[in-house]
Formats: structure tokens, sequence, C-alpha cells
């Protein structure tokens, strides 16, 4: 059994890496705000938040994949396919907008859906499983849409409202990180209260326990990989919203840019442990990191530079997490 002491060195343990990144982000904002040209303004703020939309919904559903030490490769692609078949829905197939962005949805916890049968029922590797999807889901977009660029409304048409209600108000407000917040709200209770979120971390911590217990493991993969297909589809609104033009064949990356938010915020990448709140800190640093080093006039090579510097620490210190853990239980 554990000692008091040694219990509460396990629970700093745990929650030191989310620590940690919330230091960082508020370092990093000082620091940009002594440094940087006209970094410490409203419009900066909003350009910060602005830029973490589509990231954060795809690092939302991607750390419930994590927790359960799984992978999602797929959904950069997922979000990127749903957005072009919106398009085509909407331009080619004469669908109105609403419908449009509703069919979006539909295909990105689709893809999500077919990722966890492929990873729970088949028992293919996540790693490989979401890759096959990433492939499937990117050729697919442009079969629908022909290898054409998909359009959707400009601010200024009529069917334009949708990007008042996912992006920016009239007045510049950035409505989407209420978006995002609210969503937030959501899988943190997901997470944290619901037997579905008890299981993702069981299912992290101890597969085969959680399997002995009767806990329906294949479904409840089921179900985290088309909750991160379904926040592919949120990721895709956003990005349209921001974004007018779809172009097949784009979106390599993106899904590093999540995964790389849900590790810097502390989800291990063994699994059981993890937040939604830590995620929504590390695509703030990312973001933050983009700004401010655009400020002080680096380019945005550096950004990528600096996030894989940041990524390997973080990993660093899991690996000490986990160390430290094991100890504590051998003692």
């Amino acid at each position: 059994m554990l000692t008091k002491n040694k219990l509460l060195l396990s629970l700093k343990s745990d929650g030191l890496q989310k620590l940690l990144a919330l230091g960082g982000l508020v370092i990093l904002y000082v620091l940009f705000s002594i440094l940087g040209h006209n970094f410490l303004t409203v419009e900066t703020l909003i350009n910060i938040l602005a830029s973490s939309y589509y990231i954060g919904f795809l690092a939302i559903g991607e750390t419930f994949v994590i927790i359960t030490g799984g992978i999602d490769l797929s959904v950069g692609a997922v979000m990127m396919c749903s957005a072009l078949i919106g398009g085509v829905a909407y331009s080619v197939w004469d669908w109105p907008i609403a419908v449009a962005l509703g069919l979006v949805i539909v295909i990105a916890t689709f893809f999500g859906f077919l990722n966890g049968i492929i990873v729970a029922k088949l028992k293919v590797p996540p790693f490989i499983a979401t890759l096959g999807i990433m492939m499937i889901s990117m050729g697919f977009g442009a079969i629908v849409s022909r290898v054409m660029t998909m359009r959707f409304p400009v601010i200024t048409d009529p069917d334009g409202w949708f990007k008042f209600v996912f992006y920016k108000t009239q007045g510049g407000f950035p409505i989407g990180a209420v978006w995002l917040a609210s969503f937030f709200i959501i899988a943190s209770v997901i997470l944290g209260k619901t037997l579905l979120g008890k299981y993702t971390f069981t299912i992290g911590s101890n597969e085969e326990a959680t399997r002995l217990s009767g806990v329906g493991v294949d479904n409840c993969k089921i179900a985290v990989y088309s909750i991160s297909g379904f926040f592919a589809g949120l990721g895709a609104i956003v990005y349209i919203s921001a974004y007018t033009s779809i172009i097949p064949g784009t979106g390599n990356g993106i899904e590093l840019l999540a995964i790389a938010g849900v590790i810097i915020g502390g989800t291990s990448l063994v699994g059981g442990i993890g937040s939604v709140s830590g995620t929504l800190i590390g695509v703030y640093i990312m973001s933050v990191l983009k700004h401010g080093l655009l400020s002080v006039n680096l380019q945005s090579q550096w950004q990528t530079f600096f996030t894989g510097i940041v990524v390997i620490g973080a990993v660093m210190l899991d690996n000490y997490r986990i160390k430290r853990t094991s100890e504590i239980k051998r003692d």
C-alpha cells in the first residue's frame, strides 16, 4: 500500500506536466509581450484565439484516443475530406449551407467510427489503421470533388451567415472561441463524469484488466474514435468559416499539430493519463509561439522548430513521471 507521502508524490507527478505547460504558456505570453512588437494588443489576442480553433477541436478529440493508449493519424485528412465533401454538397449538389455543414459532421464522424471498427474489431494497430484511413479519406475527398477546389460562400453572400456564427461576429468578436470553450466543457464532462470517460482511462492504464472486469472495451474504443471523428468535423466547420476555399490534397501535418498539443498538455503517450484542459493549454502554447515569433520578426518555420523542442521536452517529462510512478509502486 502507498504511504500518504508516496500517494501525494504520485498525484503531483501526474499533474506536473499540465502545471508546467500552464506556467510555460504564461511565461511565453509575458516574454513576447515584453520583446514583441505590438504583441500585447487585443487584435493579437483575437488572432491567437482564432488560429487555435480547428487545431483545438482536433486536439480535444485526439485526447480521448491517446488516453486509451491509441493514436489517430487521420484527423487532419478527415477534417479536409469532410470539408471538401461539404463543399461539393453546397456548390455542386446545391444543398442548403446548413445541410452541407451537417454533412461535414456526419462524414467526419463516420470516418472516426470506421477507425474504431478497424482498431477494436479487426485488431489492427491504431497507427496502421488510422494511417490507412488518412490515405483513404484523402483519396475519397479528391474523388468526390474530382480534384477541384471547393468554395464556400464569402462573408458578404447571403449564405455567408455561418462565418458570423462559427468564426467572428460582425463586430470582430471571436465567436469560435465560445464554441471551442463550450465543447471543451462537454468533453471535460464526458472524460471526468461519465462511465465512458472512466473506461477511457482504465483502458489506457490496463486494457486487459478492464476487459476482464466486464467492460465492453471494443465498444468503448469505437465510441472514442467516433468522438475523435466528430471533433474533426467541428474542426472542419471552423476551418471552412475561416478559409473559403478548400483544396484537395491539403491537410497533411495538421494532425501532428493536434497530437503535439495533446502531448504538450500532459497527456501520456502510453495511455491512462491526460486531460482536455491540459490539451487546450498545449494548443494555446503553439498559437502563442506562432504569433509571438512573428512579433519578433521570426518566420513561421521557427514555430515548427520550437514546437518540436517543446514536444521532445514534454515526452521526456512524461518518461520521468512514468519512471517515478513505477518506483513509488515498487516501494
